[in-house]
């Protein structure tokens, strides 16, 4: 049986919808742009073919997906008048953006580890993080979450439904549950487990990481300070910046009816801002990557 979820977080076609459709599609544009542009420097400079730019690389390809799987149907949304979905693109959508959120933390969480090997232990750094150990952290950080996130969007896709109404410019797997017609133990057991496994556990290993490199930092030259401070900056600053867009976005889901603009940040916050941002913060803040775009532009 065919089911359409109604959008309600759009209001009627006009001025406020086509402004925002207008920047909607310019944010979009130059996120696949940057990150392309990212992805091409690393993939073209071969001094860049090391563990920290490997992971940077697979952080942009989780870029590209989380602002394709929503940017599109968001701006065609903008522009109907009866913004819909239907339950299997709805339920798809989840899925992607789950992934997207999920696998860029698990990413920023490997490369913690990799700055946390480079400072503290440099002379065993290409010892540990080997191509083996590369490639494994891969698999790690790709495919967990796509299993996990599988499962849980089988578990919400088996609950019968009594609404069609979600009030927010795109789906979220809460939005669906909250529509179901009985209360499921198995989807809430599993979203805890969920929030521990993807959310909680990484979380906690980045921040062990930045305790360890801060205690021998403190230990070391000035010079060696530098060095680490340089090493961890773009890091740092793009994980404060998705913790905060996630943060941001599990607050907002938390609630219904918010005012359009509300849900219009909200959507920027979590989709289209980490991804826009991660490749300039690494491309500003990098020495490799900004000598290897001049060697490119020469």
């Amino acid at each position: 049986m065919n089911f359409t979820f109604l959008l309600t977080a759009y209001g009627p076609p006009g001025p406020v919808n086509n402004g925002v459709f207008a920047l909607t599609f310019v944010l979009f544009c130059l996120t696949i742009f940057s990150n392309f542009v990212l992805m091409f420097v690393i993939y073209v400079d071969s001094t860049l073919h090391k563990p920290m730019y490997i992971l940077l690389f697979n952080l942009a390809v989780n870029g590209l997906v989380g602002c394709t799987s929503v940017c599109p149907m968001l701006m065609e949304n903008l522009i109907k008048v009866v913004p819909d979905i239907t339950r299997e693109g709805c339920l798809l959508q989840v899925f992607f953006i789950y992934v997207h959120g999920t696998s860029a933390y698990a990413i920023l969480t490997a490369m913690a580890y990799d700055g946390y090997v480079s400072i503290c232990k440099p002379l065993q750094y290409y010892s540990i993080m080997t191509p083996f150990k590369v490639k494994l952290l891969l698999v790690i950080v790709n495919f967990i979450p796509i299993i996990i996130l599988a499962i849980q969007v089988f578990i919400t896709s088996s609950l019968p439904l009594c609404g069609y109404i979600i009030d927010k410019l795109f789906c979220d797997n809460l939005a669906i549950v909250n529509l179901s017609c009985v209360q499921s133990a198995a989807s809430n057991v599993f979203g805890i487990l969920f929030t521990l496994i993807l959310g909680v556990l990484p979380l906690v290993l980045v921040v062990l990481s930045y305790i360890r490199i801060l205690i021998v930092s403190l230990k070391a030259s000035k010079d060696s300070q530098k060095k680490a401070f340089s090493t961890c900056a773009p890091h740092l600053i793009t994980f404060i910046n998705f913790s905060a867009a996630i943060l941001f976005s599990v607050i907002y889901n938390r609630y219904s009816g918010v005012s359009r603009e509300v849900n219009a940040i909200a959507a920027a916050a979590f989709i289209l801002f980490p991804p826009l941002l991660n490749p300039l913060i690494y491309g500003i803040r990098t020495k490799e990557i900004k000598t290897a775009i001049r060697k490119i532009l020469r």
